[in-house]
């Protein structure tokens, strides 16, 4: 998932265009994944319909959101400011399950505030750095609350049954913005585009709906918090973006805060 970042900031298509064709490419790669393992692909109740469909549009209003955060800074920001996520998950968890809110949580999460932080460079609030930043704390709190609800099917459904079903839902409800917005670029951007639906969406996001079967929302959240460093080394060789030193140090806190929650995680499974 890591990915993200260097091939939305990356792809040279409007957003809402690149996050249809990442929902299409990704549901027909999942569809056929499910169709050879014969994975069923049962319909939810209709008591569990409305709060599904619901979580898909949280799905791509992420995206969405997150993807302008990358067009108007850049890798390192637009990554970091989106994982301030596992905080807000840690904070609103309690709303939708009967976890409580732990301390180690909120010490964790304020870890990694202080490492996106320390990675961000000095502010100008007449740039577009800070709407940047804007745009993916919102993808962050939309994020935070699809992996919330998706949460709740996971111990009955398949994970690649699930995230097919919500990139079905957003190919049907981004179709009308092909008529929108100009889709010419396609032809010289589909390899990415590939990769961005199918390593990226339909493997990298389906194995995060698994782990939430096995960690709450909040350790999830937290142990992909990783992504951003991945994500910075990536971009350091495609896209030539140069970490500072700053970035070292505000990932290293970042790193450091997903192997202690990764120890306490193993430790009470």
């Amino acid at each position: 998932m890591g990915t993200s970042g260097p091939l939305g900031k990356f792809i040279a298509m409007p957003t809402p265009v690149i996050i249809w064709w990442r929902s299409f490419i990704g549901a027909v790669f999942l569809f056929g994944y499910c169709r050879f393992q014969k994975i069923p692909l049962v319909l939810f109740p209709s008591k569990e319909r409305l709060l599904f469909l619901i979580s898909a549009l949280f799905l791509g209003a992420h995206w969405i959101t997150y993807f302008l955060a990358l067009k108007m800074s850049n890798v390192a920001i637009g990554m970091l400011s989106l994982f301030t996520f596992p905080v807000i998950t840690a904070f609103l968890e309690p709303l939708f399950s009967n976890e409580k809110l732990k301390p180690i949580h909120i010490l964790l999460g304020f870890m990694i505030l202080v490492g996106v932080f320390i990675l961000a460079p000095d502010l100008n609030f007449e740039s577009t750095h800070v709407k940047g930043i804007l745009f993916g704390v919102l993808s962050a709190v939309f994020y935070a609350i699809r992996n919330l609800i998706t949460k709740q099917y996971t111990a009955k459904y398949d994970s690649s049954m699930i995230m097919g079903y919500q990139l079905l839902i957003l190919t049907v409800v981004l179709f009308p913005t092909l008529f929108y917005f100009d889709t010419s670029e396609i032809k010289t951007q589909y390899p990415y585009l590939l990769l961005l639906a199918v390593i990226t969406t339909a493997l990298g996001h389906t194995l995060f709906v698994k782990s939430l079967k096995n960690f709450t929302a909040a350790t999830a959240s937290i142990i992909g918090s990783v992504q951003p460093i991945f994500g910075i080394i990536i971009a350091f060789f495609f896209l030539n973006e140069i970490p500072t030193w700053n970035t070292a140090i505000g990932g290293g806190l970042i790193l450091g805060t997903v192997v202690i929650e990764s120890f306490l995680s193993k430790k009470n499974t």
